[in-house]
């Protein structure tokens, strides 16, 4: 088995060809990579590999008037190509840790917990085959995508959103239906609810622990609701659309705590199957007289998921009020998964992975997408997309490896204090001589599609009409340019100049398709883009 990155052929770089460039050209941020090369070789004492001519020829490029955002922008694209393998056997797999040369089943020990972020950032790469395979690979049989609970039908949906083709999930419609059905046989309760453990939500050591958890519950109304759209069967779209209304009714009725106005985990049933695994100690204070579920009592960022999903409702959006407070989620460096005025945050343990307080990448991402899915369907008066940029800045700044002279470089690790320069993981690994630098380069969160769908308000859909709604607060940028970007078959650049003085493309917020100007307005705001259906090759 030869283990190989992503391929592409040596190419002349001939700007116009390629992107169809309108401003932005790759020869323009070739000195990034050669910057997170030498920065590659101080932290781990290897020159990282060359990954310029992949990322020239498969990103779209990013500019902004924000250095930082800029410069991690492409330090996660380097990340990410590490992670992208190719295997005789399947295809194109990306992996979460970096891969082992070793590995004999030609999977590279691919795990599927962070597969939707890896999907949705694989989704806006020139070379759609990396995303395609790899999501096959996980209805094959020797697969386990059912290891740790993930929405996999939704990710399928959103990989086809941004293709313009319902193909992927048509094609495997069936696999997909089976994988929804092993969570029901397996994991659904009587009631309706489904019952996780933490660890298997790949959030171990939490406040709330096990039971009927945000997580779970509301990626299978986001798989059943995928399930209904992909299908062309009327029967089974309602059989999918009946389920997802059914389930988010149940969201609401049991895991949403009035007390703490907020979405909770919740004990599972007397009869629940998770009670037939192992000892449960039921938590909380009582939530259902009558029955044994008992609501968890701890704010944790989880609860901020079921809005990802268009679960929540208006009355419920004063959750987010926590999300920026002192006393509950707020972080120098983004937010802590579990509230701070909860008796038994960031309790001591042995683990160095934690979910008991401590900011992961992972749930950042989370929060980032739900928030984005909020403020560009309904808005709301709890929260603005002042906070969103405020919550996508610290992201920025918690990506930062402090070395010991002091500098500061572009880092991607496991979990880190929220308030404090310190990766955690990576500090008890090294404290026990322990799989030290086992985190390098943790493809285990998403950046490049925050940004792209919130920040600069990209929204995937069917049909031939986009839809911009972006959430950067009017002000804050001088400019941007988001260049070549695959979407619908086309090839997207995006545009803002507040005075036309950068770029010289004019002022304003301007949208060209395949070179051409298709949309603009004065002003950085929503805009709707009419597309041609793209010629298929």
């Amino acid at each position: 088995m030869k283990r190989l990155h992503a391929i592409v052929c040596s190419v002349t770089f001939a700007a116009s060809s390629l992107y169809g460039q309108v401003v932005l050209r790759p020869e323009s941020f070739r000195h990034y990579v050669d910057e997170f090369r030498q920065q590659e070789k101080l932290v781990t004492g290897s020159l990282g590999n060359d990954s310029y001519d992949w990322m020239a020829a498969n990103i779209p490029l990013f500019e902004s008037s924000n250095k930082d955002f800029n410069e991690l922008y492409y330090f996660r694209w380097y990340a990410f190509q590490k992670h992208v393998v190719h295997s005789e056997k399947y295809g194109y797999l990306i992996t979460e840790w970096l891969p082992k040369p070793e590995s004999q089943d030609g999977a590279y020990g691919v795990l599927p917990d962070a597969t939707p972020f890896h999907l949705r950032e694989a989704r806006w790469l020139r070379r759609s085959e990396i995303a395609g395979d790899y999501a096959r690979y996980w209805l094959r049989p020797e697969a386990d995508p059912w290891k740790y609970s993930v929405p996999l039908a939704d990710a399928f949906y959103q990989v086809t959103l941004a293709a313009g083709s319902r193909d992927l999930g048509r094609d495997n419609l069936s696999a997909l239906i089976q994988y929804a059905e092993h969570w029901d046989a397996t994991q659904r309760d009587s009631n309706g609810l489904y019952w996780s453990i933490d660890t298997r939500d790949a959030m171990e050591k939490s406040i709330s622990g096990d039971g009927y958890r945000p997580t779970l519950n509301s990626y299978m109304v986001a798989d059943a609701r995928a399930l209904a759209a992909l299908t062309d069967d009327a029967d089974l779209r309602t059989k999918f659309a009946r389920k997802a209304d059914l389930l988010r009714n149940l969201v609401h009725e049991r895991l949403w705590n009035a007390k703490d106005q907020f979405y909770e985990v919740v004990s599972p049933a007397a009869d629940s199957g998770i009670r037939k695994q192992k000892k449960f100690v039921d938590p909380g204070t009582v939530a259902h007289p009558g029955t044994q579920m008992q609501l968890a009592g701890v704010r944790e960022l989880i609860g901020y998921i079921p809005w990802t999903y268009g679960i929540a409702t208006p009355d419920q959006d004063i959750a987010w009020k926590q999300l920026f407070d002192p006393q509950g989620f707020e972080g120098k460096y983004g937010p802590t998964t579990a509230e701070k005025r909860n008796p038994r945050f960031r309790f001591a343990s042995s683990d160095q992975c934690t979910w008991n307080g401590p900011m992961w990448p992972f749930a950042t991402t989370q929060t980032l997408t739900a928030m984005a899915e909020l403020l560009q369907t309904r808005g709301t008066s709890s929260i603005s997309s002042n906070e969103y940029y405020k919550l996508f800045a610290r992201y920025v700044l918690a990506q930062h490896l402090t070395l010991p002279g002091g500098h500061s470089i572009p880092w991607i690790d496991e979990d880190r204090d929220a308030d404090a320069d310190d990766w955690i993981a990576r500090r008890m690994l090294r404290e026990k001589n322990k799989q030290v630098g086992r985190g390098n380069y943790y493809n285990h969160s998403g950046f490049a599609d925050p940004l792209i769908t919130g920040l600069l308000g990209i929204r995937p859909e069917p049909g031939e009409t986009l839809h911009l709604h972006p959430l950067l607060p009017a002000g804050t940028w001088q400019y941007f340019a988001l260049e070549g970007l695959p979407y619908h078959g086309h090839l997207l650049t995006l545009i803002y100049d507040r005075d036309g003085a950068h770029y010289r493309k004019g002022r304003g917020f301007r949208v060209w398709v395949d070179g051409k100007i298709t949309a603009h307005r004065e002003e950085l705001g929503p805009l709707t883009v009419q597309l041609l259906r793209a010629k298929k090759p």
